[in-house]
C-alpha cells in the first residue's frame, strides 16, 4: 500500500514563481505565474522560461555591489520574480540601468517576454 500525498502540501522541490514585468513606469504591469517540473502556469511560454532559469547560474542573485559595470542605459523596463524556486524562497528585482543589469536581464529574456516577444 502506498501513502497518498496531501494535495495541499507541496514537495520541497516545488517551483512556483510570480513574474511581474513593466515596460516603463507608466505602463500597466504584465503578470504571470510560472511553475516548473513540469512547466506550467499562465506564463506564455513556461517551457522556455523554466529552461532559462535552469540554465542560469544563480538567476536570482543581484549584481554584486562592488562589480564594475558599464554606464549604459538599456531601457526603462523593470521586473520582479517572487515565490519559490526548487523549494527556496525568491524575491528578486531586475532592471536595465547599466551593463551588468542588462546582461542579467538578457539571460532571463524568456522569463520576461510574452509569447509575442514583447516585454
Amino acid at each position: 500500500m502506498t501513502a497518498r500525498q496531501d494535495p495541499t502540501q507541496t514537495p520541497a522541490s516545488t517551483t512556483r514563481l510570480d513574474v511581474t514585468v513593466q515596460s516603463d513606469e507608466t505602463a500597466p504591469p504584465k503578470q504571470w505565474t510560472l511553475t516548473c517540473d513540469p512547466p506550467g502556469g499562465d506564463h506564455p511560454d513556461p517551457a522556455a522560461a523554466c529552461a532559462a532559469l535552469e540554465k542560469g547560474k544563480a538567476p536570482f542573485a543581484p549584481v554584486p555591489k562592488d562589480m564594475a559595470c558599464t554606464e549604459i542605459f538599456g531601457g526603462p523596463q523593470t521586473a520582479t520574480i517572487t515565490g519559490t524556486w526548487r523549494g527556496e524562497q525568491v524575491n528578486a528585482s531586475y532592471n536595465r540601468s547599466n551593463g551588468c543589469e542588462i546582461a542579467r536581464w538578457e539571460r532571463l529574456i524568456p522569463v520576461f517576454q510574452d509569447a509575442g516577444g514583447e516585454v
